[in-house]
């Protein structure tokens, strides 16, 4: 005998109340805007901003001294910038044969980490160029009767020279009064670059040195700048002071002495001799 089963009443399907629905809408906006606030901020973060970094040149600096300041900011091996310069397509004028001496212009220097010794030489180059290519910059070598470059060439002899800025007007009469006159220019500053060196000590041998930046045997401007000039320098260059003078000797510093007089420059230079022995035996 089959037993029937019994009746089973059919499910009833659970409807949340109008009151619940509000409760689940409520909460699922919640959970919801909770999801957003994590994700949000994750999603629209900016990326950290990189530490600014500068190269400061200063004025008068040799393109060897930039060379290993840019290595050394740059974080590259030594040697690395000076190396750039055959690949960085230098604006340089035509006399400077691919040498940026003189045209890595004294200034401060952004540094990123997209920045290459290429980039950074190409900005120092480039900035010269366009202060160096200013109306009255040109105006005043035509009217000295040289090139911009050769007129870059005796602002960097005036930078290296004069004691003070005050001095540069009359350290670049000088060269050209000399120029003018088919005289050497005798300047310890054209040895010094020769020998890769920075002292007051010039001995008679230093003068014999066969290089062509030796002013004291050979008439006319060094072959380049030597050194990187800045905007005082060039001014100065363009402008010098009036006067006769021939000769030069910073005795003290701030007591620069100029003269026309061969006599008078001896005694200014026996003078500093002197000064320079009492102050070794002091």
């Amino acid at each position: 005998m089959v037993n029937e089963p019994p009746d089973v009443p059919p499910r009833r399907r659970i409807r949340p109340t109008r009151r619940g629905r509000l409760v689940l809408i409520i909460g699922a906006v919640l959970l919801l805007a909770g999801a957003a606030a994590v994700l949000v901020p994750l999603l629209t973060r900016e990326p950290e901003t990189e530490q600014p970094r500068t190269l400061v040149i200063p004025e008068g600096w040799r393109a060897s001294q930039v060379y290993v300041a840019a290595d050394k900011a740059l974080d590259e091996p030594v040697g690395t910038t000076e190396q750039a310069v055959a690949t960085a397509d230098l604006p340089l004028p035509a006399e400077a044969k691919g040498n940026p001496e003189g045209y890595l212009f004294p200034a401060t220097y952004p540094i990123s980490s997209g920045t290459t010794a290429q980039s950074l030489l190409r900005y120092m180059v480039d900035t010269a160029v366009s202060r160096f290519g200013a109306d009255h910059i040109t105006a005043g070598a035509r009217s000295n009767h040289v090139t911009v470059y050769q007129m870059v060439t005796i602002a960097g002899i005036v930078q290296a020279e004069a004691d003070t800025e005050s001095d540069m007007g009359k350290v670049a009469r000088v060269v050209h009064n000399r120029l003018d006159r088919g005289m050497p220019l005798q300047m310890d500053s054209t040895l010094n670059y020769a020998m890769n060196r920075s002292t007051l000590d010039t001995t008679t041998g230093d003068t014999k040195i066969d290089s062509p930046y030796n002013s004291y045997e050979r008439k006319g401007l060094p072959p380049t700048p030597i050194g990187n000039p800045g905007e005082q320098a060039m001014a100065a260059a363009i402008s010098p002071t009036p006067g006769p003078w021939l000769y030069f000797v910073t005795v003290a510093p701030g007591d620069t002495r100029f003269t026309d007089d061969y006599a008078e420059q001896q005694r200014n230079v026996a003078e500093f001799n002197r000064r320079r022995r009492d102050a070794g035996n002091g």
